[in-house]
């Protein structure tokens, strides 16, 4: 620990936290990272790209589930769908 004679000083060279400063930094800049993550996993960005391994038929499927198309828009691209892949599903 070094004494400093400069007016306005504490007293102590290595600052409030005794030479350990670097530590919370990097303990701070973990915490921001990890809330980052977080927030993204919770997002829709996030989501929709999970669904991207999904057949076109079960997109499909869990978007008349969730009530984002309905019974008549469901049936007509189910059967689009369903042509295009020649009666596969």
């Amino acid at each position: 620990m070094t004494w400093s004679n400069q007016p306005g000083e504490f007293g102590c060279g290595y600052g409030m936290m005794g030479g350990f400063g670097w530590l919370f930094v990097v303990l701070v800049a973990v915490v921001v990272v990890a809330a980052v993550l977080v927030l993204y996993r919770r997002s829709d960005d996030y989501r929709n790209r999970q669904i991207r391994g999904s057949s076109p038929l079960d997109i499909l499927d869990e978007r008349y589930a969730r009530g984002e198309i309905d019974g008549d828009e469901y049936k007509k691209r189910r059967a689009d769908l369903e042509r295009r892949s020649g009666g596969q599903s």
